[in-house]
């Protein structure tokens, strides 16, 4: 948003894992962006499904789902999430969470409102710190998932999303494609190419959770 606010000539080529670039105004289409900004983004929707998805299966009779939220990002990872919660019919409580000091008493308010799970969504808070949302997602007893697959990694119960190897190999061949001549305005925005669902079956016995087969065969990655 900064970048674009400054120039309208000099090519942008975005890693965003939290922004729908038409609803924000980055671009006109994904086809033809239109303007001097393209790159690889995240599609929600079937994302926050998946995640949703996941939790209900290895929590059974979940009845509510707390979502860590930072309200600095845009506003559609929660709205995608929101549709999924409806129709897997699971109830949500969000907790905005803005800065690290807000992580503790965010843990303290999901437990409080009888959450049985917890989904962290994108930000740089989260993503920043895998390994000690993992070490308090354990102690405070909260089956948790997120997009950033170093959390299941760290100790964390699951985790799914791009492989960030490879999303930022895509953004660095966009960039390519640019120097080298192309405009962003016809250059297609692109969506990471490489997934990875990886769970902790080790986290998972700590929390007295079996973790059931149909996950087991979803994994790409198993800690044990």
């Amino acid at each position: 948003m900064a970048a674009k606010a400054v120039t309208t000539t000099i090519p942008i080529v975005a890693l965003d894992l939290e922004s729908d670039p038409i609803a924000s105004g980055f671009i006109a289409s994904n086809a033809r962006p239109g303007g001097n900004i393209t790159g690889v983004f995240l599609d929600f929707p079937e994302f926050s499904k998946k995640w949703l998805e996941a939790l209900n299966e290895i929590v059974p009779y979940l009845p509510r789902v707390a979502v860590f939220w930072d309200p600095a990002m845009a506003p559609v990872q929660l709205r995608a999430v929101e549709a999924a919660a409806q129709i897997l019919n699971l109830k949500l409580a969000v907790v905005e969470v803005r800065q690290w000091g807000d992580i503790e008493p965010a843990f303290q308010a999901a437990t409080q409102q009888d959450a049985q799970a917890l989904l962290m969504l994108a930000s740089p808070l989260i993503g920043g710190n895998p390994k000690p949302l993992a070490e308090l997602a354990l102690r405070y007893r909260l089956p948790a998932v997120t997009v950033f697959t170093e959390f299941a990694r760290h100790g964390g119960l699951m985790a799914y999303g791009p492989n960030f190897q490879s999303f930022v190999r895509q953004q660095g061949l966009l960039v390519a494609k640019v120097v080298l001549g192309s405009k962003p305005a016809e250059t297609p925005i692109e969506t990471p190419a490489k997934f990875e669902f990886v769970v902790n079956f080790r986290t998972a016995g700590q929390l007295g959770i079996t973790v059931p087969a149909s996950i087991l065969l979803q994994a790409d990655e198993v800690i044990d």
